[in-house]
Order: C-alpha cells, then structure tokens, then sequence
C-alpha cells in the first residue's frame, strides 16, 4: 500500500492522508467509513474521525495501530471498485510532515566515503535534520543564497511503525512501518566548515522526501534494492541498498540502544557515490536544475531547483 498526504485547493487546502489504487489518490478515511458501513458497524462521524485520522502526522504517529485500519479499508476500496482523484487533480506533500526526528546516517556506503576522501567509518555517523527543512514530491528545492555548493544525495528512508527501545537486527523489521526516498540535500560549503554538519544539512525548504510511504510487505527485501539519481535526466548515483556499510537492521538496533524511536519517526540510511562535490570539476545544483530519485519498488520523486 502507498500512503500519501495530499492535497486539493477546494478542501480549505488542508492535507489529508490517501492512498494509492489504479493510478487515483482514493482518501482513507472516506473509504474506511465505508468499510464500516459494509460490516454493519457504526460508520458516525465520531467513530471514523477516532479510529482514521486524515491528518497525516496524527496517522503516522499511530503507527501500525492504524495501518492494520487503513489495509483494512484499502482491500475494501480495491474489491468495491471505489474511485478517488486522479493524480494531477491533487498536490502531494511530505507523506509525514513533522515527524518526531528524522535521524540521518553519513558516509553509509563505502564508495561513497572514498569518494569524500573519508575513512569507512567504525560505527554509523549520526546526524539530525528539523521538519523545517522538508518538502514533498511536488514541490520545489530552495537553493539559499547561504551556499553556493548545493549538493544531491538518494536516500533509502525508513519510517517506524511503533515504539522501538534496544531492539535486536532479527526483530528490526517488526519495527518498520514502510519506506519512501528521501533527498538528503546538502549545503557542502556550510556542511565542511565545521565538524558539525548540521548547518549544511537542514536548510530551509531542501529535503525532499517522497512520493508516498509504501508499507514493508509491498517493498519486499528492502537489502537489495536498486537506488538512482538523475540531474536534468543524466544518471548521477546508481548503487544497490546491499552495498550499505551498516545495513537497515544493524541501524535500527545501533540507534534504539541510544534513542527510542517512536512511530513516524523517519531514519535517512545514507547516500551511494556519485555526489556532485565529489565529481571533477565539482558540479553543484543551479536555479532550474531538476533531480530525479528512484528506488526500486518504492518509485520516483522528481523536484525541481529555485533559487530563492
């Protein structure tokens, strides 16, 4: 299933959570009421409004209390035949828009350290990113004039579906509601001017994360899936999530013996070669530039560079 926060201009352009079936946005609260009112249950207002909430970042941090509720109502639109909103009739906005921590993971695949001029790193270097900085996959990139030295980076991002405190690697999946890509965008000439990285990394309006949140069981092994990116359509990254330094499991059990994670919180798994600083000459974003990310069984996010 893929959950999106979307939204239409003649809803008081409030966001909503959906989901996506045959190509439409379908709301899934709309078609949980309606899966109740097929079981004879009290469908009010009251009840579905409790039970499914629409606002996405309540949804999330339910985590898979609701999502059990949402396949639920998800097999009922497919099987009923119940159409929504056709793609371009709605805006999609970040599938998680204040999450509690995004917690991020440098210099995770070695070609990428080398590339950086970097060691390969004893355990996973962590960073954070603020809500401020995310945008959804139909929005625009804001290239600051803070930097000069703008730089893409594809990213695996895992989203946790309930509380996870010194969870061991052979129950980590058990943890993980669903994964989407992220943009980890990154000011290198901020990033690089002190040991902290956090400046470089948490600009206003930079971190595209997207397009929806596809739930574990329809990603599959989520170790070894292909991972792209593309600048103005040339291929700049491909790699594989098995090339990872420190695989999704290892991170989930690294990070919940130091931090618990809550549901919605979102981890960045760190980005393969092929960046823009490490190339020669360096190439670094510009106004107009357009970046597209793929990962395989997760899908595309496409987000277009202003200068602001």
């Amino acid at each position: 299933m893929k959950l999106v926060n979307y939204y239409v201009s003649n809803f008081a352009n409030s966001s909503r959570v959906g989901f996506i079936l045959n190509g439409q946005v379908i709301d899934v609260q709309h078609a949980y009421q309606k899966w109740l009112q097929s079981q004879n249950e009290d469908a009010s207002f009251a009840k579905v409004t409790h039970e499914m909430p629409a606002d996405p970042n309540l949804f999330f941090s339910l985590g898979e209390t609701v999502l059990e509720k949402a396949k639920l109502a998800y097999d009922y639109a497919k099987d009923a035949g119940i159409t929504g909103l056709d793609r371009e009739e709605v805006r999609l906005g970040v599938p998680i828009p204040e999450p509690r921590k995004i917690i991020c993971v440098g210099k995770n695949y070695a070609d990428h350290a080398a590339e950086m001029d970097s060691d390969v790193p004893e355990f996973p270097v962590l960073f954070s990113k603020f809500s401020n900085a995310l945008i959804g996959p139909d929005d625009e990139i804001e290239k600051s004039s803070a930097t000069e030295q703008l730089d893409y980076e594809v990213e695996l991002a895992v989203v946790i579906g309930k509380e996870a405190t010194k969870v061991s690697r052979e129950e980590a999946a058990d943890y993980i509601l669903g994964f989407t890509i992220g943009n980890d965008i990154s000011a290198r000439d901020l990033q690089k001017r002190t040991q902290q990285w956090l400046q470089g990394k948490t600009l206003d309006r930079t971190t595209p994360i997207g397009p929806w949140v596809v739930t574990k069981d329809e990603v599959g092994e989520f170790s070894n899936l292909a991972i792209r990116s593309y600048v103005n359509g040339e291929l700049r990254q491909q790699s594989n999530t098995g090339k990872m330094i420190f695989d999704v499991p290892y991170l989930l059990e690294f990070i919940t013996n130091l931090i618990t994670l809550q549901p919605g919180d979102i981890i960045l798994t760190g980005t393969p070669d092929g960046v823009g600083f490490a190339m020669n000459p360096p190439q670094f974003l510009q106004d107009g530039d357009v970046v597209t990310l793929e990962i395989e069984n997760i899908g595309k996010m496409e987000n277009k560079v202003v200068e602001r």
